[in-house]
């Protein structure tokens, strides 16, 4: 299959939707979007605060208008989430997908918004799980290596990203880049929705899951085939639980050891990618290297704007 990255027009237009949770602070969405402008892009905004519908940043169709209607602007090139929480699954059966894909824009996200990043990978189109308005741009404090991580990854044909891990065995591997939020694709695991790339390398994160949690979403992906298909997975971060007295010193690294004794494919930690301020972005879709030495690895994607 081959994956196709849209050419970014210059100056770049983006476009501001909430297909998933409402900001928690109306604040930082103005803030965000200075910030965008600081950095010389134009922002189109769709959402709309009087909109704001339960949890959600808006009704559901009024949250399926805001990404047609930026996907159908012709002075957009980038459509970024403004926050993930939750939401996005109950768009699926009413998004024109195929519209969406063929649209030309590049959809930067995470959490919820990797819903979107399957549905772009069954149509051939890459995305980018990036930052987000909300939590990223619109924070007190705008992390430098999260904004150079995604400026050099809508910029160039080749994005690459070295950290520490614990593994002290050597590793390289060559894969398509896929993955996202671990509880989000164990959600569409068996539905329309599930899209799955073999020989690929499989990058995970999730928020406020128990290890016990995880280890049984990694065990359902297990069973259902998935993880022994890949070159490669690569664990981003994993935070905000609470373990409990009668865990009995099964924590994340026990499970992880459990879940390596199980898997046969090597697992990799210490991606910067997941609910923290400092997050790589991640082209889904990319023709991806993983080079593990000395407790260093080294991931390296190749894509064409």
């Amino acid at each position: 299959m081959q994956f196709i990255l849209p050419k970014l027009k210059t100056p770049l237009g983006i476009a501001i939707v909430a297909p998933s949770g409402a900001p928690l602070d109306e604040a930082a969405v103005v803030r965000g979007i200075d910030i965008l402008r600081q950095q010389g892009f134009t922002v189109h905004n769709y959402y709309q605060p009087e909109q704001r519908f339960q949890r959600f940043g808006g009704s559901d169709e009024q949250r399926l208008a805001q990404l047609h209607a930026a996907a159908s602007n012709p002075d957009v090139s980038i459509v970024m989430a403004l926050r993930g929480s939750y939401g996005f699954s109950r768009l699926l059966p009413h998004l024109d997908l195929d519209f969406l894909a063929n649209s030309g824009k590049v959809f930067v996200g995470y959490s919820d918004f990797t819903v979107m990043h399957q549905a772009m990978l069954a149509r051939g189109r890459l995305s980018v799980a990036g930052p987000m308005l909300y939590g990223d741009f619109g924070c007190e404090h705008l992390s430098d290596y999260t904004l150079s991580q995604f400026i050099q990854c809508i910029s160039q044909q080749r994005h690459q990203l070295m950290f520490a891990c614990s593994e002290t065995g050597a590793i390289d591997v060559q894969g398509r880049l896929w993955g996202g939020n671990l509880a989000m694709l164990t959600h569409l695991v068996g539905t329309p929705y599930w899209t799955e790339i073999e020989d690929g390398i499989l990058f995970l994160e999730d928020i406020g899951e128990h290890p016990y949690r995880v280890e049984r979403m990694l065990l359902q992906m297990h069973f259902a085939g998935i993880l022994e298909k890949q070159k490669a997975i690569v664990l981003g971060d994993f935070s905000g639980y609470q373990l409990a007295v009668h865990d009995h010193g099964y924590d994340f690294s026990e499970m992880l050891s459990y879940i390596r004794s199980v898997v046969k494919v090597p697992v990799i930690t210490g991606l910067p990618f997941g609910h923290i301020s400092d997050r790589a972005s991640l082209v889904v879709g990319s023709a991806a290297t993983l080079k593990v030495a000395n407790q260093q690895a080294q991931l390296s994607m190749e894509y064409q704007f």
